[in-house]
Order: C-alpha cells, then sequence, then structure tokens
C-alpha cells in the first residue's frame, strides 16, 4: 500500500536527491576543512580564552585528580566537551586546538546541510537552497568559529536541524518529524542556554499546525525537547545544592557581573535600557555579517513575508532576541569598538542573526523567473559576499579581531608562564591553581591536568585553600595577585607553611600573575647553586 503523499515533501522529508545532497555536503566539508586548516596554520585555533576553558574543561574530563562526572562543572553545558571528549586525550591536539576544532567543523556540515534541505524545502527552489547555505558557509566570521572549540558551530548545527524538522512538520505533520524537533532541540539546550528560550515557541507552533493529533505531538515534542533543561536543573541540584548554579552560583556571568559591579564599574551597555541593548546587538549583528548581507536579507524577509512564510523567519530570529533580552536583564554585555566603551566582547553574539539572514536572501531569489533563477543566486551570493572579497584580511573579520585584541596580554603572560615553569618544574611536582586562564599555561608547558589541583577538584581544593597550613601539599602554587588562593598562600605563611614568590608576571591590561614554590626547596637550591660556584 503506498503512503499518502503531500502537495510536496512526500512523507514530510526532503525532495532533495542524493547527488544533489551529497554534492552540497562534500562542498561543505571542503569549506570547512580549508577554514580549520588555515587558522591552525596561522595558530589562531586558541585565541579566545573560552576557546581555550572549553577545551580544558574537556580535557579535565580525562586528565585530572578526580577524573570523574564532576569535571563537567556547571556554568557552560555540556554537549560541547562532550563532543571533544573522543579527541581531546590526544596531547598535542590538546596543545593545539585541534581536538576541539575538528568537532566544530563537522557541526559546521552538519549546520550547512541541515540549512540547505530546510531552505530546500521552504523556497521550493535548488537555487534558493544553494544561496543559503553559500551565504551562510562563506561568512569568515563563522569560518573561523567553525575552526576554533567554540560552541556557535554546535549550536547552529541543532537550530538548523530544528528548522528543517519543523518545517517538514508544517507540510507533513507526524509524530516522526515532531520528535525529529525535539531531538534537535534537546541538542541545543544542551550547548547554549537560547535553546531553553526556543522551546515554549516551537511547543505553540506544532500545538497549532498538528491538527487533531495537537496534543499528542506537542506532549511528544515537549518532553523531549525538556530534557536538556530538567538535567542540567538536576545536575546542577545534585553537584551544587543549588538547582540555578549555572545562573547566580560563584562561576555564574550573574555572579561575575555584581562582584565587577561592586567594584566600582559602570553597568553594561543596554542593562535596564531596551534601545540600547537593540542598538548594540544590531551593531554586532552587522558586523559579524556585513552591509551587503544584512540588506539582501531584509529585502528577502520581504519576499518571505508576501508569500506567507513566516515561521522560518520567526524561528531563526529567537536567538538574536535571545541575546537582546539578556543584554537588557540578565548582564550579558555586547561591546563594538564603534559604541562606548569603544571595546571588543562578545561581538560573536552577533552572528546568531546570520542563519536567519542567509535563509531570507535565499527567499529573495524566488522572486526571480525561474529559469533565471540560477543566475540571479550567483549574483545574491556575490552581493552577500563582496565586502569579504573587497577587504580579504583576517583584520576586517570582526570575531577574528575580537580574538587577537583581548588574547594579546593573555598570550604573553601564558607564554611566559608556561616557559618558567617547563625550566623549573620537576615531573614529580606537584601545582595548584585556580581553573580558568591558568589552564592554558600546562598545555603549553606539556605538564597534564593530573599533576595540578584545581576548583574541580573537590573535596580536596577545598580544603587546601581554606586550611592550606594542613592540607596545602603542592610544591607549586600559581595564582593571579589577589584572588582567593594567593589570599590562601599568604595566610599560610602567618600559620608556619612558607612559600617563597619565584615569579611575578605583569602585563599591560592583564591582572599580575604570580607563581610560588614551597621555602624549603627553594632554600635548597640556592644553597646547592652557592656551593657549586
Amino acid at each position: 500500500m503506498k503512503k499518502k503523499q503531500t502537495k510536496r515533501g512526500g512523507t514530510g522529508f526532503s525532495p532533495c536527491g542524493f547527488l544533489e545532497t551529497a554534492a552540497v555536503l562534500l562542498a561543505l566539508a571542503a569549506v570547512g576543512t580549508a577554514a580549520l586548516a588555515w587558522f591552525y596554520r596561522h595558530g589562531y585555533l586558541l585565541y579566545f580564552g573560552d576557546a581555550q576553558a572549553h577545551l580544558n574543561i574537556a580535557r579535565r574530563l580525562v586528565d585530572s585528580r578526580t577524573p570523574n562526572y564532576e569535571q563537567i562543572g556547571t556554568a557552560w553545558l555540556p554537549l560541547p566537551h562532550l563532543l571533544m571528549l573522543p579527541l581531546v586525550g590526544n596531547d598535542e591536539w590538546w596543545r593545539n586546538g585541534l581536538a576541539g576544532g575538528i568537532p566544530s567543523a563537522i557541526c559546521f556540515v552538519v549546520a550547512g546541510m541541515f540549512l540547505y534541505l530546510a531552505a530546500r524545502r521552504a523556497w521550493q527552489c535548488a537555487a534558493a537552497a544553494a544561496a543559503t547555505v553559500a551565504l551562510f558557509a562563506l561568512n569568515p566570521n563563522l569560518l573561523y568559529l567553525q575552526s576554533a572549540p567554540m560552541t556557535e558551530a554546535a549550536l547552529f548545527a541543532a537550530l538548523a536541524a530544528l528548522l528543517y524538522f519543523s518545517v517538514a512538520f508544517g507540510d507533513h505533520p507526524s509524530l516522526l518529524t515532531a520528535a525529529g524537533a525535539g531531538i534537535a532541540t534537546l541538542a541545543a539546550t544542551l550547548t547554549r542556554y537560547e535553546g531553553w528560550f526556543l522551546i515554549p515557541f516551537v511547543a505553540l507552533y506544532l500545538f497549532v499546525r498538528a491538527g487533531k493529533h495537537r496534543m499528542r505531538i506537542a506532549i511528544l515534542y515537549g518532553a523531549v525537547a525538556s530534557l536538556g533543561p530538567l538535567y542540567w536543573l538536576a545536575h546542577n541540584g545534585w553537584g551544587y545544592s543549588n538547582v540555578l548554579e549555572f545562573y547566580n552560583g560563584p562561576y555564574s556571568a550573574k555572579a561575575y557581573y555584581a562582584r565587577q559591579l561592586a567594584e566600582g564599574m559602570q553597568r553594561y551597555p543596554g542593562d535596564g535600557d531596551w534601545i540600547m541593548a537593540i542598538r548594540q546587538y544590531a551593531e554586532a549583528a552587522r558586523l559579524c555579517l556585513s552591509w551587503p548581507l544584512v540588506g539582501l536579507g531584509a529585502a528577502g524577509a520581504l519576499v518571505a513575508l508576501a508569500r506567507r512564510k513566516v515561521w522560518p523567519l520567526f524561528l531563526l530570529a529567537l536567538p538574536s532576541a535571545f541575546y537582546v533580552l539578556s543584554m537588557y536583564s540578565s548582564g550579558t554585555p555586547i561591546y563594538v569598538p564603534h559604541l562606548w566603551p569603544f571595546s571588543y566582547y562578545n561581538t560573536r553574539y552577533g552572528l546568531a542573526a546570520l542563519p536567519l539572514a542567509a535563509v531570507a536572501a535565499g527567499a529573495l531569489v524566488t522572486a526571480a523567473p525561474r529559469r533565471w533563477r540560477a543566475l540571479f543566486a550567483g549574483l545574491v551570493v556575490l552581493a552577500g559576499v563582496s565586502a569579504w572579497i573587497g577587504y580579504p584580511r583576517a583584520e576586517s573579520w570582526i570575531c577574528w579581531k575580537e580574538s587577537q585584541v583581548n588574547s594579546q596580554a593573555r598570550r604573553a603572560w601564558t607564554r611566559q608562564a608556561a616557559e618558567y615553569l617547563a625550566a623549573n618544574c620537576r615531573p614529580e611536582d606537584g601545582i595548584i591553581y585556580s581553573f580558568g586562564d591558568l589552564t592554558a599555561i600546562f598545555p603549553q608547558a606539556r605538564i597534564p591536568l593530573v599533576r595540578t589541583l584545581h576548583e574541580g577538584n573537590r573535596p580536596y581544593w577545598d580544603a587546601a585553600v581554606a586550611r592550606p597550613e594542613f592540607f596545602l601539599r603542592e610544591e607549586w602554587v600559581v595564582a593571579m595577585s589577589g584572588d582567593r588562593l594567593a589570599t590562601a598562600v599568604q595566610r599560610a605563611e602567618r600559620r608556619g607553611l612558607r612559600y617563597r614568590l619565584v615569579r611575578t608576571i605583569a602585563e599591560k591590561g592583564a591582572p599580575v600573575i604570580e607563581i610560588y614554590r614551597r621555602d624549603g626547596h627553594a632554600y635548597s637550591v640556592h644553597q646547592s647553586a652557592r656551593r657549586e660556584k
């Protein structure tokens, strides 16, 4: 018995043929691989502090004093770190960033493929879909982030899959496409918090489009999609006795912002100001996308709305809306260089508008007569990437520029600290430090994390910092001046446990790095050197 066919799209899945799909897949793989190779060759994979942190969170799952489930942490969601897990045990790939860059590049291919399939179905035009995926995949800011251990590519993969399954559901409501949408949303909720924001909107869309089985389908989708947030709340409650630890705990962005305000910093632009929040985000998006693509996206959106194709635009606009809301109410900052405070910070959040602009620009292709659509698609792509062709230098890629500017001081002190420890630290020596930016020292110094003690190694870290005179056993202490660990060392000295400050590293615009060594060993080395003279 034949399956019932819909007016378009058959049983709800893509009308693309095998060769068409394979060609898109190979093109995406070629672009992603070439970008990864270029950024790796230039040494840019770990310029972002977050890239190094994501990589080290994954690494400590397999290389730690306590290599257990707790190493997943709390502030950042776990899926990107789990994707790095199969590769991060390779020491060289951990040090150079490929352990995180490769999974990110694979997510880029998945994102582009689903975006093509979704646009193919939504616009019923191969040329429009090709223009969509080309505008998405040829953006140099995305190509940089998909080459680094960052989370944007993983989020886009989940978002594009959700777009595809929800568009397919709109054409042919079924439990299968609803389950696909639920799984895609689940992946998004375990990658970035904007994934949580998507759930009620998608659930409502499926409920409205589902027909007579709407309650069953809404429950199925909601049950699958909500597993991510429910798991993370339970994880925080079990591990930290606070289900909202990721939101208001000591390592959360909210707590960090509160500490900055207490120290006299001015409020972030957009905090409590809708107009400024929208302006800051719009400028970040424009810098990430370029004016030509913004214009093409706006024109294509009008075409899509005229054809009553609202859902793809609405869904893809939600991540941008989430960021504006976060800037207004949650202390999430975005700095762009031409607006106060005239700096670079989180400009990459503007890239969340890229799928929306690419899909909308794809709709513009359908305004041309059918026989001219292939040519028109080529012209749309050429116009959309013209800004990058006209000035083909990394300096014009805002995401790379942010990483380069903000990492200069950090890379300098990381190199100096790594060189010092590599030259002076013996294989049997233990090191205590605060997990975070300091962790970048150890890959460069070729010191495995199992030789270090940090906040993730509870209860040993807690005991060493609270009562150092009893529990601090490490030969070396690496601290930022004035932090909790540096204070513990000073407190220990008053109680008879002496550490000697052997290296201070000061770089402009960065915290002072202090390296201490147990005083007894430092004294014996000094005496031995005098006898040799």
